[in-house]
């Protein structure tokens, strides 16, 4: 909503003024759309870290408070009360469904588990099994539009009209080729979705069941799967959700936008966080270390202490707080199998919590701390991690580009630069470049380089 202060702001001796914008929560900007046009200057924001690209009415994130908001219902409420099918929708549509709409929305979802049976064959040779899960995820999300033509219109009215059958086969089927992935990597025969078992029970049955031996996870650990997706399901203007806000301003279709999602998801500063924390317990295993030394190597800055903190969150992320509840079921569900890197991790987390020096400097462990213990502790390999944050982040993705594509008014993403780069300058030709002259035949053969031979080039022996 717009506020009647305006900002002032002066150049060149002359004064401009700017609406203020504030949000429902009390955040504050200013509206320098027309900066360029009155006044010939661009802001220069790398990173864009003070820059709010878009109006959105999806999530809100107080990081001073340590507060997550999905559609204005606090992420605490919806992880003690809700499901990732429920939060899903909730996020997608603006509203918690009703009973019916619940019934619609989740019938929906689990009736479009299977793949389309030509798609099976990508599984069978068309990657190699080096390829990375992420990697055939953001190839096939982008194929699943092929077998679903009537949904890539690239109309806008018309993709809209599509937009609830589109969503529903997105949430349904990226667990599939997700699962799908990690099977044939790791040389595996591939399992069918079946359609009695609820969302998260099925991937982990698709991951680790086998044609003699069905897989029953256990509640805890189900209910643990369901809660990293539920938490992970949007946080406001990230790296990807930005990603496929931008791809989605050009009237790119909900399959591509979303697959382009992925591929800045995969980027190790953004979804390979909690990767970063099994890695990090690894090493410290590896060097025979319980984590008390490695505590105090962190303390002098010898280390880096993975998963404590967060850019956003200055207090304690709330997330992490919901997690680390999950993770002692699942870690005492799994004490058969119990792994030594989880120990380490018990032991970090008791002296970050209780040692001044984290607590001064508010280094909690946070959200990727959590769910990386608890995704190696149900089996998980580590590059299967950004595949599940992808699972996750699918209802949010969706939301952005419908909140894009139903903008009337929305225009195509386009930043500006500041050019630092060289001013005019004169084109030399090749001849003249090296402090000698060439011949025509030298010059003439430096030219044909990686072109094929010139016409008017002639070879010696």
């Amino acid at each position: 909503m717009a506020n009647e202060t305006k900002a002032k702001l002066e150049l060149d001796g002359k004064v401009y003024e700017y609406p203020i914008i504030v949000g429902t929560e009390g955040e504050k900007a200013i509206d320098i759309k027309n900066l360029r046009s009155d006044t010939g200057y661009i802001t220069l924001d790398e990173g864009f870290g003070n820059t709010g690209a878009c109006q959105s009415s999806i999530t809100f994130i107080d990081g001073e408070k340590g507060r997550l908001c999905y559609r204005g219902i606090p992420i605490e409420v919806l992880a003690e009360n809700s499901t990732f099918i429920e939060g899903a929708y909730l996020i997608i549509y603006g509203d918690l469904p009703t009973r019916k709409q619940m019934s619609d929305f989740s019938q929906k979802v689990l009736r479009n588990a299977n793949l389309h049976e030509a798609m099976m064959h990508f599984f069978e040779g068309a990657f190699p099994f080096t390829a990375h899960p992420m990697s055939i995820l953001s190839s096939l999300l982008n194929s699943l539009g092929c077998y679903h033509p009537y949904m890539i219109t690239n109309q806008r009215d018309q993709d809209l009209e599509h937009f609830d059958d589109a969503a529903a086969l997105l949430l349904s089927k990226v667990r599939t080729i997700a699962a799908m992935a990690y099977r044939m990597k790791n040389g595996l025969p591939l399992i069918y979705p079946k359609k009695d078992l609820g969302y998260s029970q099925n991937f982990l049955h698709m991951m680790f069941s086998e044609p003699y031996h069905e897989y029953y996870p256990h509640d805890d650990v189900t209910k643990a799967l369901d809660l990293i997706l539920l938490l992970h399901s949007d946080h406001e203007q990230n790296c990807s959700t930005s990603t496929v806000r931008m791809v989605a301003s050009s009237g790119a279709n909900l399959f591509a936008s979303v697959s382009a999602g992925v591929c800045a998801l995969w980027g190790p500063l953004h979804g390979g966080a909690n990767m970063s924390v099994i890695k990090m317990l690894e090493a410290i295993h590896k060097d025979g270390d319980d984590g008390t030394r490695f505590i105090e190597a962190a303390k002098t800055g010898k280390a880096r202490l993975m998963g404590f903190g967060h850019r956003i969150y200055k207090s304690y992320d709330p997330r992490a707080k919901i997690l680390s509840e999950a993770a002692d079921k699942v870690f005492k569900v799994m004490r058969k199998t119990r792994d030594p890197l989880l120990d380490i991790a018990r032991k970090l987390e008791e002296k970050a919590r209780s040692d001044s020096y984290f607590v001064e400097r508010n280094l909690y462990p946070n959200v990727d701390f959590y769910s990386g213990t608890i995704l190696k502790a149900i089996g998980l390999p580590v590059d299967m991690f950004t595949v599940l944050f992808a699972i996750g982040r699918m209802p949010g993705w969706i939301a952005h580009w419908r909140e894009v594509a139903a903008n009337p008014k929305g225009k195509i993403s386009r930043p500006r630069q500041i050019y630092q780069g060289f001013a005019s300058r004169p084109y030399v030709k090749v001849r003249y470049r090296d402090g000698e002259v060439l011949s025509d035949y030298e010059a003439d053969a430096a030219m044909s380089e990686g072109h094929g031979a010139s016409e008017n080039a002639s070879f010696k022996a």
